[in-house]
């Protein structure tokens, strides 16, 4: 019954309207550091860009994006995604509904159609921001965001956005909820790029280079704020591999 309400149109748009004040006043209630400084100039300059995100550590990450940059988000198509996609729109955060995962479940979960509007989407010069997580495996990257870099010729950023004040769930994810006030830190990383014509082992080199670079930006800002990584425990340190000639591939 509790489900069945918590589905109900007017509820969920109660509680998204809800959910949008209450991330605007942590924004506003929080000092934030940011790294590097130049970040909104550069993410300009090189937009439309991917966000790249850990699941767990993604409520607070429209904060980390330029003012006036147009964000394109992608939000799983269950119903229990239904109010996470209300409180983007209400942020100003285009929802693209779908996920992604093995390629047999792809269509059921809307994937594949997902992956052409996002296509459109950095076509039409909208950012996008997704976590980089394999489905319900935290902190471990998965392929799919590497290739829509690869289709879209776009780079990649790795983010961070924490508080020192905030709740920590016992979940797969370990994800974090953000208080009011006290400090934060947003740590952006350098951007990744993939060549639109990457073979195989390009692809895994820069998932692993993705992956490693998502655990440091989030190292770096927990010591920003003086507090510990709840997921650091899942996060997995991997050498990129190299070409045959010994170069980087990504």
């Amino acid at each position: 019954m509790l489900k069945s309400i918590g589905r109900s149109r007017p509820i969920q748009y109660a509680l998204a309207f809800l959910a949008a004040h209450y991330l605007r006043l942590v924004r506003a209630s929080t000092r934030f550091a940011v790294e590097p400084a130049d970040f909104s100039a550069k993410a300009n300059a090189d937009a439309p860009v991917i966000g790249a995100l850990w699941h767990g550590q993604h409520t607070m990450a429209q904060f980390a994006w330029p003012p006036g940059m147009q964000v394109a988000a992608l939000i799983s198509r269950n119903a229990d995604a239904e109010i996470n996609a209300m409180v983007l729109e209400r942020l100003g955060v285009i929802p693209i509904r779908g996920s992604g995962g093995k390629a047999y479940k792809m269509h059921r979960r809307g994937g594949v159609a997902a992956l052409r509007e996002m296509l459109r989407a950095l076509e039409s010069g909208t950012s996008l921001v997704l976590t980089a997580d394999v489905p319900k495996v935290a902190r471990q990257c998965g392929e799919g965001i590497i290739r829509l870099a690869m289709r879209s010729g776009r780079p990649i950023y790795p983010v961070a956005v924490v508080k020192r004040w905030r709740f920590d769930f016992n979940s797969w994810d370990k994800a974090s909820f953000g208080l009011p006030f006290g400090r934060g830190a947003i740590v952006i990383g350098d951007p990744i790029r993939v060549a639109t014509d990457a073979d195989a082992q390009a692809v895994e080199a820069a998932r692993l280079t993705l992956q490693n670079a998502l655990n440091q930006v989030h190292a770096r800002a927990y010591l920003l704020v003086g507090s510990s990584d709840p997921g650091a425990a899942l996060s997995v340190e991997e050498k990129p591999a190299l070409v045959a000639q010994g170069e980087p591939i990504v």
